[in-house]
């Protein structure tokens, strides 16, 4: 976990310092855009054409390998949650192909950890 996180973090820009660490920023996307990338599968009590309300915020939490998840709905910021790595791959070992973010989102946990590892741990 700590080469990836090493890995993500290294700014490779022309003109930086090599070696340099650059701070990660957070991926905002709509829940209308996970859903199209097949991310996020559905949301109870929620029709898709209110997927747009959503916000899901994610950014690198303190620890290495922990995301912290945050949940707006039209701007109002509804729910946080930890959601570890580390779990993410155990949960793809063990064959589960879906999981629940917020007892209420279901997401493939597949193209979830696609999604990490494209937008936090390659650079």
């Amino acid at each position: 976990m700590d080469n990836l996180a090493s890995k993500g973090k290294v700014s490779k820009k022309p003109g930086d310092i090599k070696g340099k660490k650059s701070k990660q920023v957070s991926q905002k996307y709509t829940a209308a855009r996970l859903h199209e990338k097949g991310v996020l599968l559905e949301i109870e009590d929620l029709q898709s054409s209110q997927f747009k309300n959503v916000i899901f915020e994610i950014s690198p939490a303190d620890e290495v390998g922990d995301f912290e998840v945050k949940a707006k709905f039209m701007g109002v910021q509804i729910e946080t949650l930890i959601l570890h790595y580390q779990d993410l791959l155990q949960l793809q070992y063990e064959g589960v192909a879906v999981m629940k973010l917020f007892d209420r989102a279901t997401v493939n946990v597949n193209l979830l950890i696609f999604l990490l590892n494209k937008k936090f741990y390659e650079k």
